[in-house]
């Protein structure tokens, strides 16, 4: 979810995955002719830059999700707030009209399957909420998801959390070229 902010702290990153990232924002920012040659670019800068500040809104429009989840409130209310933030930033719900799906998140509780349409049901104290999101800004399509607490939650869900985002982190780990799994 927010890359950026890991990256800068430098958690959860190998040092190889800190490095192509460290490299493709700094092909992002300069344009290095040297950097766009290192990095075997499938997307021009230009490209990049637009992927890069769709994915960020993306990120803002999450943040936002985070600080409005608490027991009472429904995913509805939540999907209506990210739709006026995206399109207050002149950008377009990714989601809303894909094969006909009507809301601009897809949001999914406790063990609902993924890509959930939001509802009019209260969230309650304990649930767990994941939020996919998607934003198309200059023909550009940033998306991603983030599973966040109700309030206070138990230890099991915690575990689940915590273990989950490990695995999140190690298959980054293993994100080197030419490497193979299972």
């Amino acid at each position: 979810l927010f890359l950026g902010r890991m990256f800068a702290e430098g958690k959860g990153f190998s040092v190889e995955i800190r490095n192509a990232i460290y490299r493709v924002s700094r092909a992002a920012n300069n344009g290095s002719e040297k950097a766009k040659k290192e990095l075997k670019l499938l997307k021009e800068i230009d490209e990049i830059k637009k992927i890069r500040k769709s994915a960020q809104l993306v990120s803002k429009t999450l943040g936002i999700m985070a600080k409005e989840i608490k027991p009472g409130i429904t995913s509805l209310y939540l999907d209506k707030i990210a739709e006026e933030f995206i399109l207050d930033n002149n950008a377009i719900p990714g989601f809303k009209g894909y094969n006909n799906f009507p809301n601009t998140l897809c949001i999914s509780v406790n063990n609902q399957v993924v890509h959930g349409i939001p509802c009019d049901k209260p969230l309650n104290e304990g649930d767990i909420i994941s939020i996919d999101c998607g934003v198309i800004n200059d023909g550009y399509f940033g998306d991603h998801a983030y599973t966040f607490k109700v309030g206070e939650v138990t230890k099991e869900i915690n575990k689940l959390l915590d273990v989950t985002k490990n695995s999140l982190y190690e298959g980054i780990d293993a994100m080197i070229e030419n490497n193979r799994i299972g």
